[in-house]
């Protein structure tokens, strides 16, 4: 099925005259507007050649106006200098990786016409594709000694109308007998699987599917990629995620697996996390091959656990939680070079640093300090490279030196937008909750902002439920985008987020009515005391988890807003229990089935449906929701708006019929924006 020739070869990097690429666009005024936050390069992707010298890293740009977009590869030294865009094609180009000893850099393209593996020389030239697969291919991953590679590809999973009625080819009806038949935003009709095929630098052959016959995806959707599997230093083995289990099964577990695949003697297969009942994920090997790292959960059923780093010795097969005593979770493990640490990044007190720990002693040491998050990180011939933003600057590339902890900006992707913006200040508080915690609120403050004057302010409802209220930058919720329209933002860390310890984390699982939404109010009430607050005109705001706040704070505010945005939010937990798909949230979070009448915690949760408090609202309120969103279906958005508007309270409904869970098109993204602030200049301006 796959088939390699090298099928097209030139020598200069491609021109494209009508390449979407970086924005000339003017500020005015020095605000930022939604069509300046689509003007933005986003960029990610960064990859560190073998040598440690040079960097390569992705920039997707975005054409409101054609409401697509096109992404470009660009290099460049370790200390920033000699940035060189080495792709000028309409086409796209991405998960650029370097291979051959950094000689080439291998990437994605639909330049033919379906998305298949390419390479070029570092400076762009000899585009040359390597793959011409059926179906093309989702991402891909090359041996150490460059002679196999791993391709992700989809099959086929499960019987589709037409092979049970050949005669109705044409039959658009689907016959379902198990759960999980629609996941995130599709319906589940292929899942992906890795193919090693043989390589001799120029072809590839003998594909083989190193998941043959089995009904498992690998990686694990939605939102697993290559980074959930590895090849061994010697290139004779492959470690890969996943979650070996199937309809009901898989609707109600989060149990995947680590298994290491050897090439050699083929299909041999060994579970190295047999009995570990949480996520186990993203194995990366030492540099010599003796262990692997990974990440873990602890509980099954549970997607927001903490996520710890274990190291085990591949001689012994003897497994260690290196972050058993640790209170923090562990994401984007890194090998140090001799094996003795490993660079981690985790979320505290709500930004997102690099650490490292000896995985001897087991010490962790915080390496970075600052106002911002980084994403990724990468070793390099003297230190490590991230990617990093804040709530005021998207994603850039910084450099790290591990001994001292200095930051250096390499990347100025957007250097041109940014010099003409000037954001709102960026404020930590901390707050004492009602049962005698501390809580961390980021506070933004509008530019210009004038302590005289007093401003309309938003109370910002996090999703998740468990995602933490970092210094995250949205294309979206966009905290500098609500500063520029003259509002104040208040953003607390309520209960059930990470980066404060597991029992914060833990508290909100069957208590979505209870200490969070205290922490809520405790939020807005206690920064109403400043005299710059407008208390006549406050709004409440948020999605996915937060969208179910709004709900749920519209029944219980006592006349503190005066405007609710609820985007994706649960409204009614009966209907949310039967409608999701990933059965494990609802019982976990919601703690069981509603028809579990013995089942305290379930019980409890259901008396918190928002649905149940309707005949208290009496606040305007905009109902958001995407018709492909199947974590949260549309129903729920359009029952909230339905309820409202019969019981007399003002409401609109911006509903997408082509959106899942997020809004991703550029045209959709700024009706989103307009409609947004339209609705809170209504209500919340004079």
């Amino acid at each position: 099925m796959a088939i390699a020739t090298a099928l097209t070869a030139c020598n200069a990097p491609q021109q494209d005259a009508n390449l979407i690429g970086k924005s000339n666009l003017k500020i005015e005024n020095g605000r930022m507007t939604p069509e300046a936050l689509w003007a933005f390069g986003r960029l990610g992707d960064m990859q560190v050649n073998p040598d440690g010298t040079r960097i390569l890293y992705g920039v997707t740009y975005y054409s409101v106006a054609e409401n697509k977009s096109n992404r470009e590869i660009f290099v460049m030294n370790t200390d920033g200098s000699n940035v060189q865009q080495i792709t000028h094609s309409a086409k796209s180009e991405y998960t650029a990786k370097w291979v051959k000893d950094g000689k080439k850099v291998a990437f994605l393209t639909a330049e033919s016409g379906s998305v298949q593996l390419w390479e070029m020389n570092p400076d762009g030239t000899k585009r040359t594709q390597i793959t011409n697969r059926d179906g093309g291919i989702g991402d891909f991953l090359y041996a150490p000694d460059g002679k196999t590679i791993l391709l992700i590809a989809d099959v086929k999973y499960g019987e589709r109308t037409a092979d049970i009625y050949t005669d109705l080819p044409k039959a658009t009806g689907k016959v379902i007998d198990d759960l999980m038949y629609r996941h995130w935003d599709e319906w589940v009709e292929t899942i992906p699987h890795p193919f090693l095929v043989d390589y001799d630098g120029k072809n590839v052959s003998n594909e083989r599917d190193i998941l043959a016959n089995e009904p498992y995806e690998c990686p694990m959707k939605p939102f697993g990629s290559v980074e959930q599997i590895a090849f061994s230093p010697d290139s004779k083995t492959i470690a890969y995620t996943c979650r070996k289990k199937t309809g009901i099964d898989y609707a109600v577990s989060t149990n995947s697996d680590i298994y290491l695949y050897n090439i050699a003697q083929g299909k041999t297969v060994k579970n190295l996390t047999e009995g570990m009942m949480g996520y186990d994920i993203n194995p990366t090997f030492s540099h010599d091959g003796t262990k692997i790292a990974f990440e873990s959960m602890e509980h099954d059923g549970n997607e927001s656990d903490k996520n710890r780093l274990f190291v085990m010795d591949l001689t012994t097969g003897q497994h260690t939680d290196i972050s058993a005593d640790w209170d923090q979770s562990c994401a984007t493990l890194v090998w140090s070079k001799t094996g003795e640490n490993i660079f981690l990044t985790s979320c505290q007190h709500g930004t997102t640093q690099i650490y490292q720990v000896n995985i001897a002693t087991k010490v962790f040491t915080q390496i970075t300090e600052g106002t911002h998050d980084y994403e990724s990180i990468a070793l390099t011939s003297n230190g490590l490279v991230g990617v990093r933003h804040s709530m005021s600057a998207p994603n850039d590339i910084y450099a790290i030196d591990t001994t001292s902890g200095e930051q250096k900006q390499l990347s100025f992707e957007n250097k041109n937008l940014l010099s003409q913006m000037e954001m709102g200040r960026v404020e930590e508080r901390w707050m004492k909750t009602t049962d005698g915690k501390q809580m961390l609120v980021w506070v933004i403050y509008p530019p210009k902002f004038d302590l005289n004057k007093k401003y309309p302010t938003l109370l910002y409802c996090e999703g998740g439920p468990q995602s933490p209220v970092s210094q995250f930058w949205s294309y979206r919720w966009n905290f500098q985008m609500m500063a520029a329209n003259d509002y104040i933002i208040v953003a607390p860390n309520r209960r059930g987020l990470y980066g404060f310890g597991n029992e914060w984390l833990e508290q909100i699982s069957g208590d979505y009515g209870g200490q969070c939404m205290k922490d809520y109010f405790t939020a807005i009430d206690t920064f109403c005391q400043e005299p710059f607050v407008d208390t006549d005109h406050l709004g409440c705001v948020g999605a996915s988890f937060g969208g179910y706040s709004v709900y749920w704070i519209a029944g219980h505010h006592n006349k503190r807003f005066k405007a609710f945005i609820a985007h994706d939010g649960m409204f009614n937990f009966e209907q949310q229990y039967l409608e999701t798909e990933e059965m494990w949230f609802v019982n976990r979070d919601l703690g069981g089935a509603y028809w579990e009448t013995d089942n305290a915690t379930a019980q409890k949760s259901y008396a918190c449906s928002p649905h149940l408090f309707v005949d208290k609202w009496d606040t305007p309120i905009l109902c958001i929701h995407g018709e492909k969103d199947y974590r949260i279906l549309a129903s729920q958005g359009m029952a909230a708006f339905n309820a409202a508007k019969l019981r007399g309270v003002p409401a609109e409904l911006l509903i997408f019929p082509d959106e899942n869970h997020w809004v991703l098109q550029p045209q959709n993204g700024i009706l989103w924006q307009r409609t947004f602030f339209a609705w809170l200049d209504k209500w919340l301006k004079q």
